[in-house]
């Protein structure tokens, strides 16, 4: 399951590149006609139709059971006290493991000038957004069952974060 699938985009890429993969989309607000629209007409058979998916309402959305949650550049577009309910709703479907990208701070720190700049855009855009500290991060999901087993450097001054549910959890 994608959380905050905006266009779509990664869904119909993913699916055509990895044909054996079931990819459930979701999103909300005003992402989320146009992503109905964009799967409907791009995405190929293995990717579901979009649900609609607040995750400031988790506690009453139904999540669909799900092995695997993606999301891509949503943390810091979201507010920062999401992070719990995703992970919350991350329990709730029965994840094993949650694939998180996009920028992060480390110890407070930017990795990057263009990172420091970017969160000051994102905070121009809406106070409550911004790049994340992988600290809180990683303390949230351990609340929640779950190990941070990989961080990953990738593009653009990117990281991608792999979570594994823990046993005991």
């Amino acid at each position: 399951m994608e959380i905050g699938s905006g266009s779509g985009q990664h869904a119909v890429h993913m699916t055509q590149a990895l044909p054996f993969l079931n990819w459930q989309p979701s999103d909300q607000g005003e992402y989320f006609d146009g992503l109905v629209s964009n799967i409907e007409q791009l995405a190929p058979k293995n990717v579901s139709a979009p649900i609609y998916l607040d995750i400031s309402n988790v506690e009453h959305e139904t999540w669909p059971i799900s092995d695997v949650i993606y999301s891509t550049n949503v943390l810091h577009i979201m507010p920062a006290a999401l992070i719990d309910l995703l992970f919350m709703g991350a329990t709730k479907c029965q994840c094993q493991m949650i694939l998180i990208y996009g920028p992060f701070k480390y110890k407070g720190q930017f990795t990057t000038d263009s990172n420091a700049n970017f969160d000051v855009w994102l905070k121009d855009r809406n106070p409550l957004s911004g790049v994340r500290d992988i600290e809180v991060v990683t303390e949230t999901a351990s609340k929640h069952g779950f190990e941070l087993v990989s961080d990953q450097a990738m593009p653009a001054n990117n990281q991608l974060l792999v979570f594994k549910k823990t046993l005991t959890a």
